[in-house]
């Protein structure tokens, strides 16, 4: 068995150092900028240049072990393999929102096993270790204690593509009726991280990379979070990354499918 406690030191270590590098480059990154999937979906030198950072150091402190990174590709083996998302939220880095982060996970045949999610711009970090809990700054985490989803805050997020954000917006709409209110922060990694400080009682989003929720998903579970990860939710979508508060999560997974989103 992997004790996942030394590869959280690990992916803490390398996220501040990629942490540190992204906010050194942030002034000349923003200036030239490439999209991928759409004229919205934007990549930074800076996204670049962290991930090669991660890479160099994952090869030197874990050397042979592949490296899924969301920049640079990869896939997930039998084994350990390391997911990076060397910025997550770039769009709120190219505006200057401080609610972005460095994404490093480490996997075991593909399940998380230890991640740490480091804020460049508070230099806060959120870990996780599968088993032995989650924290911030190392102070324990746990999710909220909400029971009624009319009470809840939910997080949510939207894809690239301009139809399939049309469709997610009617979804949007017609859950606000059922929930306290919504955020949309932008960061995946973080929100998840949100449901696990209880800062959220719930986040749900359609299409994300394994890198984006790698991480945080982990975190969240850890605080005692209900995971659906993509590929175990057919109601709400094969695509579909969920995260709740166990007092809620039934409930809204109902209301979700309820509202149409597993068409969109």
């Amino acid at each position: 068995m992997i004790d996942p406690r030394p590869l959280v030191d690990i992916a803490t270590a390398i996220g501040r150092e990629a942490g540190a590098l992204v906010q050194r480059m942030r002034a000349s990154a923003v200036i030239s900028f490439d999209t991928k999937s759409t004229a919205t979906d934007v990549v930074t030198e800076a996204d670049r240049a962290s991930e090669q950072l991660v890479r160099t150091r994952l090869s030197e402190l874990r050397p042979g072990e592949p490296v899924l990174g969301e920049e640079e590709g990869g896939t997930v083996v039998e084994g350990l393999t390391w997911v990076v998302d060397p910025i997550d939220g770039t769009v709120n880095y190219l505006y200057g929102i401080p609610w972005y982060s460095v994404s490093i996970a480490a996997q075991l045949d593909g399940e998380s096993i230890a991640g740490a999610v480091v804020e460049p711009a508070t230099g806060r970090v959120w870990t996780a270790a599968r088993g032995h809990g989650a924290f911030l700054d190392g102070v324990p985490l746990r999710v909220s204690a909400t029971t009624d989803l009319s009470l809840s805050l939910l997080g949510y997020g939207f894809a690239y593509r301009p139809e399939r954000r049309q469709r997610q917006a009617e979804t949007w709409a017609a859950m606000a009726t059922r929930v306290r209110d919504m955020r949309r922060a932008g960061a995946a990694s973080l929100d998840l991280c949100a449901v696990a400080a209880g800062r959220l009682d719930a986040y749900a989003e359609h299409a994300l990379g394994r890198w984006d929720w790698a991480a945080g998903g982990l975190i969240a579970a850890e605080a005692g979070a209900v995971v659906r990860l993509p590929g175990s939710s057919p109601e709400l979508g094969e695509d579909v990354t969920f995260a709740a508060t166990p007092g809620i999560a039934d409930a809204l997974y109902g209301a979700l499918a309820e509202s149409g989103f597993g068409e969109v």
